[in-house]
C-alpha cells in the first residue's frame, strides 16, 4: 500500500522578512499602497483595503509581497499586543526601499529617509494613536461616499489652496500663539491630529481640526507650561481670536472635533472649557465632542455631536 505524506506549505514569518522572498513584480496598484503609507504613517491592512478600494484578501496578498520585498514594514512594537489580539489586522508602515521608490517616481522630498529606523523606534502608544486617527479618517471617507453629495477634502488639497504658502513649511496646520497666564506670557504650539474639509451640496465649505484624545494627558494642570488638554483648548481659542485661520489657511472659520475615551473625561473637558475666557473667540461652541463608544458604528458626518455648551450639533 502506498502511503502519501502531506507536506504543509511553508509559512512565511510574520514580522521577519523571508530569506527567500516570493517572486514579485511591482505594479502601479502597489505604488498606490506605498503612497498611502507615506501619507498616513501607519495603516492596518483593513485601512489600506478601504483606502485603495480592493478586497481584503487581495490587499493582504500584495501587502505580504511588498513586505518581503522590503518596500513596507510591519512595526515590531505591535508584537506587544498582537498575541492577545488574536487575528487583529497587521499594521504597516513605509520602509526605506518604499521611500526611495517615491523619491524616484514622484520626486517626494522626505526630510528623513530612514523610515525603517523610525519604525523600529516607534512605540506601541504612538502607533495605536496614529491608527485611531486613520480609523476616523477612513470612517469619514466611507460616510462621504455613502452620502454621495458631500465631498471630503484631504489636508494635502487644503494646503495647496493656502493664501500664505510660506506658512506650509514644517507642519502646515500648526498653530502658534502667545498666551498670558498669571502675569506671564507663554508661547504655545498646537498641532491637530487630523485636518479635513467638507464641501456641501450648496457649494459651501466647512473646515475641521481633530483631536483624538487617548486619555493619557491631564485635562488641567496648574502649570500652563506643561501639557494638558486645557492648554490645547486655550491655544485653539487664542488662534481663532487672532484669525490665524483666515490669514494662513484662507478659512472663514473652523471647528475642533474632540473624540475622547469616556463620558467622565468628556464632562471634565467641557467644564474646563466653559471656564476659559479668551476675548474675541467663539468660546465653548468652537469645540464639538464625542466619545469613542458614542461614535462606534456611527457615521461621523450625520452623528449628533455636542458642543462645549452641550448643545446638539452636526458636521453637515
Amino acid at each position: 500500500m502506498d502511503v502519501q505524506l502531506a507536506v504543509a506549505p511553508t509559512r512565511r514569518p510574520r514580522f521577519r522578512r523571508a530569506s527567500q522572498p516570493p517572486a514579485f513584480r511591482l505594479t502601479n496598484d502597489d505604488v498606490v499602497i506605498i503612497r498611502q503609507l507615506a501619507r498616513h504613517r501607519f495603516l492596518r491592512s483593513t485601512h489600506i483595503a478601504a483606502l485603495v478600494g480592493r478586497s481584503l484578501d487581495r490587499t493582504n496578498d500584495r501587502l505580504s509581497r511588498l513586505f518581503h520585498a522590503g518596500y513596507i514594514d510591519r512595526p515590531r512594537a505591535q508584537l506587544d499586543y498582537y498575541p492577545t489580539a488574536g487575528s487583529a489586522p497587521i499594521a504597516y508602515a513605509l520602509a526605506d526601499r518604499g521611500a526611495r521608490l517615491l523619491i524616484q517616481r514622484d520626486g517626494v522630498d522626505f526630510a528623513n529617509v530612514e523610515w525603517s529606523r523610525k519604525n523600529r523606534q516607534a512605540g506601541r502608544p504612538f502607533i495605536e494613536h496614529q491608527l485611531e486617527i486613520v480609523d476616523f479618517y477612513v470612517a469619514l471617507q466611507h460616510a462621504a461616499a455613502v452620502l454621495g453629495d458631500i465631498r471630503l477634502i484631504h489636508p494635502d488639497q487644503m494646503v495647496a489652496t493656502f493664501p500664505d504658502q510660506s506658512f506650509s513649511a514644517g507642519n502646515p496646520f500648526a498653530l502658534r500663539v502667545k498666551v498670558s497666564h498669571q502675569g506671564t506670557i507663554h508661547e504655545i504650539a498646537v498641532v491637530p491630529d487630523l485636518v479635513f474639509g467638507l464641501i456641501l451640496p450648496d457649494g459651501s465649505q466647512r473646515c475641521f481640526m481633530v483631536e483624538i484624545d487617548c486619555g493619557t494627558m491631564p485635562v488641567i494642570r496648574s502649570d500652563i507650561s506643561q501639557t494638558s488638554f486645557e492648554r490645547k483648548m486655550r491655544a485653539y481659542l487664542t488662534a481663532h481670536a487672532a484669525r490665524q485661520h483666515e490669514r494662513h489657511f484662507g478659512w472663514k472659520t473652523f471647528r475642533v472635533l474632540t473624540i475622547t475615551t469616556d463620558d467622565h473625561r468628556l464632562r471634565s473637558m467641557k467644564e474646563t472649557l466653559r471656564e476659559l475666557r479668551v476675548a474675541h473667540s467663539p468660546g465653548a461652541p468652537l469645540f464639538y465632542f464625542a466619545t469613542r463608544s458614542g461614535l462606534c458604528g456611527s457615521d461621523p458626518l450625520t452623528h449628533t455631536w455636542r458642543d462645549g455648551n452641550d448643545r446638539a450639533v452636526g458636521l453637515i
